[in-house]
């Protein structure tokens, strides 16, 4: 078997890879490859399988009352070619118990009972479960789940809004932001088997796509906005709203669906005592909702796809003291059309995308949580927004398990982000921004935590560590790897791997080997330079000399990263050149290299200039005569 294996790994890499530096790979995902779940070609092995399940879920909410209560039924297909003696239930607002494990001090006002799961049903069975459970726990199951079968759970709970809003809380009184509401299924994978990390506030998620039939049941007066297209718009909306509603779906123009003044009114919903949102979505990582008796309504919708002139609406909601939130479906109808059709120039793969003022800056699947940001600083409101949007993509088109790999979406998110801001606010204010709020912070400081490689797993690394690997150093890799392999190759390797992996559950070594195999060169010099190791950024122009027409340059690296920089000549008459140098300069050597550039008129300075890549010691990138 050991030669099995050892064959296996060497005839999938032989072609492409020959001679090449090999990654480091666990010994369980090794697993995963050898069994041909995964393949080294960068794409999905022959036998690559995911669970699913199909959720029917109703909540009702009461505000000023806290405690939700829900009902759900659960169909869970087992795809994998095991049987399953148990199966892991997640709990993720049991997060707010006071014994639960969390990642930092909380207060008060952040604590509840947690969720109280009142009935467990199992294939007709009732099962007792441990209420005294942190935000997983494994369940015994009647009777084993034979592979390629199903069951049917049914489960009624009730919980606590925490008073203190986070991801998930009461906004105020009568808003509250429903997400990870509901008893779920963890995920049971290839190469880890069921995910037992406990959720701890800090890391974000790992969800499998299912399928989601929502039914949220509220008072008269209160508006619900969720995950999916929402099923029965007419019957729980008075009709001129309706109307409204309807028209905004093919209007590219701002829409008011519903003024304070027509929400303190009662003039939105239907005047029933209880009124329920239905809301539908499929093959989808999980479901979110905001209520609220006060907040206004905007709208308007995008052309995401040009080819069949597919729409997407785009909606917030807010109160209306929030000055940025009325900018808001503007910001998501420019950020839309420019992830849809510019990068990462996929058509955005949803019906709706709704912007929810609370306290998280967070995403959701079709939904963002943001906070409102004070003053005109308007410009960071929208990049916040585009953050979170770009989150789309990643986790919620490729199903990447933030719990041990953020990089794999953060570093995405930031990366988009920050081409989005080239487009809406010019390179200049684009990059400006970018050094100071994703680079500064990171390369001016000189703890460990820093320097920890980026593959570190997310749940193991802590505060600046975790958010310089999560956000920061990664975009800085992508952004170093597309200077690298220029736009047109890179935006193909980009969507070669979006393509493969898409509905799927990748995991960094299917990152790698899709991009390797899309640029039809072997790469793991790169990932191993940026990925796997304790580099930082730090260049030196060593010496300097001149000859003829030629400027030689001698440059260390003495913080390792192979970034990419340009090199500034000065000449004695006040003139100047620039030469840009992409990260190919470091593959045969990543700590020194010479390079010669040209210089037809007497050097006064030389300068080593990285722009995003911020250097740790820039007093060493002069040279002067």
């Amino acid at each position: 078997m050991r030669k099995f294996i050892f064959a296996f790994l060497l005839s999938g890499t032989a072609a492409l890879h020959a001679g090449a530096q090999e990654l480091y790979m666990p010994r369980n995902v090794s697993k995963a490859y050898a069994m041909g779940t995964r393949n080294m070609n960068g794409k999905p092995g022959n036998n690559y399988w995911q669970n699913k399940a199909r959720y029917d879920i109703q909540i009702t909410a009461a505000p000023p009352s806290r405690i939700v209560y829900g009902r759900e039924s659960i169909t869970y297909i087992n795809n994998s070619p095991n049987d399953l003696s148990a199966i892991a239930m997640r709990l993720i607002c049991n997060v707010h118990k006071p014994e639960a494990p969390r990642s930092g001090y909380s207060g008060k006002d952040y604590l509840s009972a947690g969720v109280v799961i009142d009935t467990l049903i199992i294939n007709g069975t009732k099962v007792k479960y441990d209420n005294d459970a942190g935000t997983v726990s494994l369940v015994r199951l009647p009777a084993p789940l034979v592979a390629r079968d199903s069951m049917k759970l049914s489960v009624a709970w009730h919980y606590e809004l925490s008073v203190e809003s986070g991801r998930e809380g009461a906004i105020d009184s009568t808003t509250f932001f429903l997400a990870y509401y509901y008893p779920r299924i963890s995920v049971y994978d290839d190469y880890n088997g069921w995910d037992l990390l406990e959720h701890t506030g800090r890391v974000e998620f790992y969800s499998d796509f299912n399928d989601y039939r929502v039914a949220v049941k509220v008072p008269k007066n209160f508006i619900v906005w969720g995950t999916g297209e929402l099923l029965n718009a007419e019957e729980v909306l008075q009709p001129e709203i309706f109307t409204r509603f309807k028209k905004s779906l093919g209007a590219d123009d701002l829409q008011h669906i519903a003024t304070l003044e027509e929400v303190r009114g009662g003039k939105v919903t239907r005047q029933n005592d209880w009124n329920t949102w239905r809301f539908k979505a499929d093959h989808i990582a999980d479901v979110a909702a905001g209520i609220s008796d006060h907040y206004v309504w905007d709208a308007a919708s995008v052309m995401v796809d040009s080819t069949t002139r597919r729409r997407a609406s785009v909606q917030a909601a807010y109160n209306d003291t929030a000055a940025d939130f009325r900018h808001s479906v503007t910001y998501a109808h420019t950020a839309l059309n420019f992830f849809s059709h510019q990068w990462p120039g996929v058509a955005y793969p949803f019906p709706v995308m709704t912007a929810f003022q609370g306290y998280a800056d967070m995403e959701y699947p079709m939904m963002v949580n943001d906070a409102t940001v004070g003053g005109n600083n308007l410009d960071f409101a929208q990049l916040l927004q585009d953050h979170e949007i770009a989150h789309t993509y990643f986790p919620f088109y490729m199903g990447i398990n933030e719990s041990r790999y953020a990089f794999m979406d953060e570093g995405w998110a930031t990366t988009f982000e920050y081409l989005a801001g080239i487009a809406a606010k010019g390179k200049e204010k684009a990059d400006d921004f970018y050094r100071k709020f994703r680079v500064k912070r990171y390369i001016s400081d000189l703890s460990a935590e820093e320097d920890q490689p980026i593959i570190s797993m997310s749940h193991q690394v802590s505060g600046m560590g975790y958010g310089s690997n999560s956000y920061g150093k990664a975009s800085l890799a992508y952004l170093a790897l597309k200077d690298l392999l220029g736009d047109d190759l890179f935006k193909k390797c980009l969507h070669a791997y979006m393509r493969d992996w898409n509905g799927k559950h990748p995991i960094p070594w299917d990152f790698f080997n899709a991009f390797n195999a899309a640029a039809g060169q072997n790469l793991n010099w790169f990932w191993n330079n940026w990925f796997f190791s304790n580099n930082y950024i730090d260049l030196a122009a060593e010496t300097v000399s001149q000859k003829s027409n030629k400027v030689t340059v001698k440059i260390k690296n003495n913080g390792g990263f192979a970034i990419p920089f340009d090199i500034l000549v000065r000449y004695e008459d006040g003139t100047s050149t620039t030469t840009h140098h992409t990260p190919a300069v470091w593959k045969a050597n990543t700590r020194e290299v010479t390079l010669t550039v040209p210089a037809s008129k007497p050097v006064n300075t030389v300068m080593l200039e990285g722009n995003l890549f911020m250097d740790a010691s820039v007093q060493n990138n002069y040279w002067h005569k």
